[in-house]
């Protein structure tokens, strides 16, 4: 305020000198209780403007004089937000870092500073007990903060989350049932739900709350229609042995909508086809794989669609495999169902001819077994030798193990469902338990000549754990192969024959 009237003086005395210096400074009079004074009318004019700006000063100064108080008590109260903030800031951080005492300590002084505050300091509070271990206070902060309107989500979810610290899992359950209610987009309530539904296995209310999330927009339409298609398919899984012809024919149906919610959902694909082809619609099974196919080669496709037709020879077979192949030619799964059509057929050439497209892949041992079958069936058994040592060495891929060859694919168990319906339905991956598990399965490495004639004794008496015998090979060791340790050394004047044994197919 002072400065605005400095300035207006200095501009209106500008204005006055330049109409004094204009020639015509004019005469002004003052008469007051017999007292007279006679000036120019400029000068009265800057003495009317200096008295002006002299009053406004000595009102401001007095004012200034007057809210001194006042203004020492904002300071303090602004200085005391000031370390109210502070103080909250730093104990969120000290609980976040799991801090329990310091978070506690700023808690308390957070809440003698922060009074404009008073929700942010009830959660610190909550979350300070929550760093400490100390649970009660946690569940009595978050129960007082049911009683505001704007803080009862936030309590829920703490009270549901310490429930599940104590073990209760009814009572979370609860919680989170509740704040589903209070707020349509509370994903956390959402998917604890889902997670409790999944857990018990009710593939039926995890839809129907899966359903609700979608028209909530809590999930995106994507995510929501993967978990509605594994969900479909665990309904189905769960029914598709069923002797009741009804429920087998329900199975088929939630398996057929998986389908058509997911066409590359594997899984729900598999099912789909064995449950049509059991109902003898094989033609429709097939379409089914072969569009899934392609886009989403996957051995346990081939399998299937292998074992839809049974009353073939193995070059029809062959044929029909390689068709599947030829719809997505370039993809990994195709080059390696070429090289298996090819065995199967008899065409050893054929195999060994489309083997050559994966050399360049990362040997596994699913890979190396393929490559050694192929090299076994054109005759070149050392190189088949070779491609089972690189597997004995190499990883074990994750090409679903789950799978047998002989059996059923994806015959999960319910907590795989579990997994398979929460992991697809957020990355659209797929899991593989029986590898996860490491659980024995079929060993991808074929049964192929591994050891000579003379020392299979030897190797038999070190997998059954019998007492070791000599190696015959060595000069001067009786013939194990005849019969007993009477007879003839062997001779070590000429070359010795060998004959190639086969060993037993190893489990893994």
């Amino acid at each position: 305020m002072i400065r605005v009237a400095i300035v207006f003086f200095l501009v209106a005395a500008l204005a006055v000198a330049v109409v004094a210096l204009g020639g015509d400074a004019g005469v002004a009079e003052l008469v007051w209780r017999g007292w007279r004074v006679d000036m120019t009318a400029a000068a009265a004019a800057l003495l009317v403007l200096f008295a002006s700006l002299m009053a406004t000063v000595f009102w401001s100064v007095l004012k200034w004089v007057i809210e001194a108080p006042r203004r020492a008590e904002r300071a303090r109260a602004e200085s005391r937000r000031k370390q109210g903030a502070e103080a909250l800031a730093r104990g969120f951080l000290a609980a976040a870092a799991g801090d329990g005492s310091e978070a506690r300590r700023l808690a308390r002084k957070a809440a003698e500073l922060a009074e404009d505050a008073p929700a942010l300091v009830r959660v610190l509070a909550a979350q300070a007990a929550e760093a400490a271990g100390d649970l009660p206070a946690a569940r009595a902060a978050y129960s007082a903060m049911l009683g505001f309107p704007d803080m009862r989500l936030a309590g829920l979810k703490g009270l549901m989350q310490t429930a599940l610290a104590e073990g209760d899992r009814g009572a979370a359950l609860r919680h989170a049932q509740s704040a589903y209610g209070l707020a349509k987009t509370a994903r956390w309530a959402w998917r604890a739900l889902l997670e409790s539904r999944l857990e018990a296995g009710d593939w039926a209310a995890a839809l129907d709350l899966v359903q609700g999330a979608q028209e909530r927009k809590i999930v995106p339409p994507i995510v929501a229609d993967r978990t509605r298609a594994a969900l479909l398919a665990a309904s189905a899984a769960s029914s598709e042995l069923a002797a009741d012809a009804d429920i087998r024919d329900q199975a088929r149906e939630f398996a057929l909508r998986s389908v058509k919610l997911a066409p590359d959902f594997t899984p729900g694909v598999v099912m789909a086809a064995r449950l049509l082809a059991a109902d003898g619609k094989v033609s429709r099974a097939a379409g089914l794989i072969e569009t899934a196919w392609k886009t989403a080669p996957h051995p346990a496709l081939w399998l299937t669609y292998r074992d839809l037709r049974t009353s073939e020879t193995p070059r029809e077979r062959a044929r029909r495999l390689a068709g599947l192949a030829a719809l997505n030619p370039e993809a990994r799964e195709s080059r390696i169902l070429s090289v298996e059509q090819a065995l199967i057929g008899g065409e050893a050439k054929a195999a060994r001819d489309a083997a050559r497209t994966l050399e360049s892949e990362p040997v596994s041992q699913r890979l190396a077994g393929l490559m050694a079958r192929t090299a076994n069936a054109v005759g070149a058994v050392d190189e088949a030798r070779a491609w089972i040592a690189r597997g004995a060495a190499a990883e074990q891929e994750p090409d679903w193990s789950d799978i047998d060859p002989q059996g059923r694919a994806f015959a999960y168990r319910p907590e795989d469902w579990t997994r398979l319906v929460s992991v697809y339905g957020e990355t659209g991956g797929l899991i593989h338990p029986r590898l996860e598990r490491r659980e024995r399965s079929i060993n991808d490495l074929p049964a192929l000549p591994v050891s000579y004639v003379e020392s299979t004794p030897f190797v038999a008496a070190a997998e059954d754990g019998s007492t070791m015998m000599p190696i015959p090979d060595d000069p001067g060791v009786p013939d194990f192969g005849g019969g007993g340790n009477d007879g003839p050394a062997p001779s070590t004047s000429g070359p010795r024959r060998r004959r190639l044994a086969s060993a037993k197919r190893a489990a893994k």
